[in-house]
């Protein structure tokens, strides 16, 4: 890798959505250009402008028409944080139902890494279907965190982020 390395950060609509600017400070002080890719949900829950207006590059959330250019270089890993439940599913199908979607699809088999820090309820993840689509993901070289790292700490609104930078951390230290 040359320069800082390219993240993609795909956010999905759970409730640390909501304080997602301070995972993206995380990860730019840790020498990431990071690139935020939204669910159409989760991009009426962000500061598309603010946050476009901190990492330089606008927020993709709608698809770009035949011929436009790519507005993201090229990823070198990607984070989706929060994973929800529906996108881990959909995901593990196939469905290519948005551009976040489309663009973890299109990742999936490329090499790079993916890391994944799923927020969903535990009734959701009992669900029968959800089992076997993280193991099928995992089985493609996805990695997941804890169901449980993005629970609130203990002060209102902070969440635990380092549990899903320090993997990409170690993907900085050995390129892999």
């Amino acid at each position: 890798m040359t320069g800082r390395p390219v993240l993609y950060l795909v956010v999905c609509a759970a409730p640390p959505a909501q304080r997602i600017g301070g995972l993206v400070e995380l990860l730019m002080r840790d020498g990431w250009t990071v690139c935020v890719i939204a669910t159409p949900t989760a991009a009426t829950w962000v500061d598309r402008e603010a946050l476009a207006e901190r990492t330089g590059h606008p927020v993709r959330w709608t698809p770009r028409s035949p011929g436009d250019p790519a507005v993201h270089p090229e990823a070198d890993a990607v984070l989706v944080a929060p994973a929800t439940f529906n996108t881990v599913n959909k995901w593990a199908l196939g469905i290519n139902d948005s551009v976040a979607l489309g663009i973890l699809n299109e990742l999936l088999m490329s090499g790079l890494p993916i890391l994944v820090s799923p927020y969903a309820k535990g009734s959701l993840t009992a669900h029968p279907s959800y089992a076997g689509h993280v193991r099928l993901l995992a089985g493609a070289g996805v990695e997941f965190t804890e169901t449980s790292a993005l629970r609130p700490g203990t002060e209102a609104g902070e969440h635990p982020w380092h549990l899903v930078s320090e993997p990409l951390r170690r993907h900085l230290r050995t390129g892999r």
